[in-house]
């Protein structure tokens, strides 16, 4: 069994074996968590020059956005491409497919760091959709279909927690 280190490093280069090892290992869900955890104070520390939300408010977003995301791209893969995963398998796969999320510490950077950031964003993506794959156990292109919908839905529901979050500070 290999390292959190070498999970996360496996996760990041897309190491089909890696995300493999998660999704079986039911004990490496906390290692998953601990992946959500790490970018997510990379991501508020290389956001520090942009108003970022803070350690804790990244945490909170990071835990719930991964929740929400794992959730919804399971249901999208099991109901409409017909794959076969748990919660737990999706939990474990997409939260080290997060690992690459740890360059967005370099955000903090002037000039350079919104290009890291999307760039961390984008190949965030990219090991998602080997993690669902994976996961899913089926073909990339419903795999590229269920990240797509799955990070829209995301969006979506993002979006309007956001807005309720701000019709809410307003009536304070």
């Amino acid at each position: 069994m290999a390292s959190f280190s070498e999970r996360m490093i496996g996760a990041a280069t897309l190491n089909v074996p890696t995300y493999e090892e998660v999704e079986h290992d039911t004990t490496a869900t906390g290692q998953a968590a601990g992946v959500v955890a790490l970018v997510a104070v990379a991501g508020a520390i290389g956001s520090i020059g942009a108003g970022g939300a803070g350690v804790v408010g990244a945490l909170i977003s990071a835990f719930v956005g991964w929740l929400i995301w794992s959730a919804v791209t399971l249901v999208i893969g099991t109901k409409v491409f017909d794959g076969t995963a748990d919660m737990g398998e999706m939990l474990r796969t997409l939260g080290f497919a997060q690992s690459v999320g740890v360059l967005r510490v370099l955000g903090i950077v002037p000039v350079l760091g919104w290009l890291v950031q999307l760039a961390a964003g984008i190949w965030m993506l990219v090991c998602g959709v080997v993690a669902v794959r994976q996961a899913l156990d089926f073909t990339t292109g419903k795999a590229i279909g269920t990240v797509l919908l799955g990070w829209l839905c995301y969006v979506v529901i993002g979006a309007l927690m956001a807005g309720l979050a701000g019709a809410f500070h307003l009536l304070w």
